[in-house]
């Protein structure tokens, strides 16, 4: 197995992070902007990549920027918004062909850093400012993206519960904004949100693929000759240390079966030193359908059409959810918290637990099989500090023993319940 060699570049210039590999038959370049979380301007932000991919001065109008990626052999562009722990993240993404398998002598991945450049430095303004006819037209498309999310129930529910378990905080505010903000935003003011970004965001580009590490250097240090903010990665995630009282949240809607929800605290985070612990942890209680919560609750009791637990690696935060009949809300929490209980406890299997590393693991190879897979371990490796060497993350889960399962487990703190029911 192939281990991942991040070589990155620090200073005033963008963040550059390269790993070379022939393995793919593209390049993936991924740029990302970051900064802490902030109520007032998370709407704004929102819509920032969408107005910079709908056109830029060169490139006017989509259709035009669709014609250059078609030009340089299909290459494929998107964007995404989201959150990392304490910060909110804008994503350009661009994948394009390897130049080994092309006949064209320029440089794509050349082109490629120059159009991304283009879109992010070169939007299309007037009068000082966004396009208004363009904001206006993103902020529309920005309302259909939010009402079809309304429409998946599990996000909607997600959502909800992150408002209600940090409604304190930053982290309340969900990445792509809120709803009622949108008629109120301008070209002016989201333009002024769009400068702070690029002067007080953290920027920096990943490239995955086959190429050589020096001609790149070259390229990108040409190409974004900006200064750069030099911030560091917000590695410390506000975890409150006491549940004062479990909180029980409801709503109502016209749904056809509920989504129960419960949200700990879990007081890890992935630049903890005990992170795998915490995740083996989640791997024996319900990652995965031979976990605790899906054979207890739909194997046996058939009560869950789905029961499972993730992690907001960034944040602490571990979320405990599963599909079900109204009517069996009460027994869903008893047998959710039982699985929790036996795990404080320490009742599980050496088994169970090394069935939950193995499976870890092969997340972590099936990984390396993609771009994407890759370009994930890539970030986390930024974001944690530490190695992304296969063997070495390998050696990170293999050497968690069931003290530190238990351990972990025991830190967990479950902060708010959430109901997803249907109309009264």
């Amino acid at each position: 197995m192939e281990n991942i060699t991040i070589n990155s570049d620090e200073g005033d210039s963008l963040k550059l992070h390269l790993y070379n590999t022939d393995k793919f038959k593209t390049i993936s370049l991924m740029l990302t902007m970051r900064a802490p979380l902030d109520k007032q301007s998370i709407t704004s932000r929102a819509l920032i990549p969408q107005i910079l991919t709908g056109g830029s001065m060169k490139y006017p109008t989509r259709k035009q920027l669709q014609q250059k990626l078609d030009e340089m052999y299909g290459a494929e562009l998107s964007w995404d918004t989201y959150k990392k722990g304490e910060d909110h993240c804008i994503s350009l993404k661009m994948e394009i062909s390897a130049e080994q398998f092309l006949n064209d002598s320029d440089s794509l991945l050349h082109s490629s850093l120059l159009l991304l450049h283009e879109m992010i430095y070169n939007p299309l303004i007037e009068d000082g400012a966004f396009h208004p006819q363009i904001v206006e037209r993103e902020k529309q498309f920005l309302k259909q993206r939010m009402d079809s999310m309304f429409n998946d129930k599990v996000l909607y529910a997600h959502v909800r519960l992150v408002e209600e378990m940090f409604e304190d905080e930053a982290y309340a505010s969900p990445p792509y904004g809120r709803r009622e903000e949108i008629n109120s935003l301008h070209a002016q003011s989201v333009f002024q949100v769009y400068n702070d970004m690029l002067r007080n965001d953290r920027f920096d580009l990943f490239i995955v693929g086959a190429f050589n590490e020096r001609d790149v250097r070259v390229m990108v240090n040409e190409v974004f000759c900006e200064k750069y903010n030099n911030i560091s990665l917000n590695r410390n995630s506000s975890i409150r240390s006491k549940v004062d009282a479990v909180k029980v949240v409801q709503d109502h809607l016209e749904v056809k079966q509920g989504t129960l929800l419960l949200g700990y605290r879990m007081s890890t985070t992935i630049q903890d030193e005990h992170y795998e612990a915490a995740r083996v942890a989640n791997a024996v209680f319900g990652r995965f359908p031979s976990s605790k919560l899906f054979r207890a609750i739909r194997e046996r009791e058939g009560l869950a059409y789905y029961a499972h637990s993730q992690i907001e690696s960034s944040k602490g935060l571990l979320v405990a959810m599963a599909g079900i009949d109204f009517e069996h809300y009460e027994r869903v929490i008893e047998l959710m918290r039982d699985q929790e209980y036996a795990m404080k406890k320490g009742d599980f299997t050496e088994a169970e637990m090394e069935q939950g590393k193995a499976l870890l693991i092969n997340l972590l190879l099936e990984a390396h099989d993609s771009p994407e897979g890759i370009m994930d371990i890539f970030i986390q490796a930024v974001d944690s500090g530490f190695s992304a060497a296969i063997q070495d993350h390998i050696k990170r889960i293999s050497s968690v023993t069931k003290e530190d399962v238990v351990n972990a487990v025991n830190k967990w703190e479950l902060d708010t319940i959430y109901f997803l029911n249907r109309k009264e």
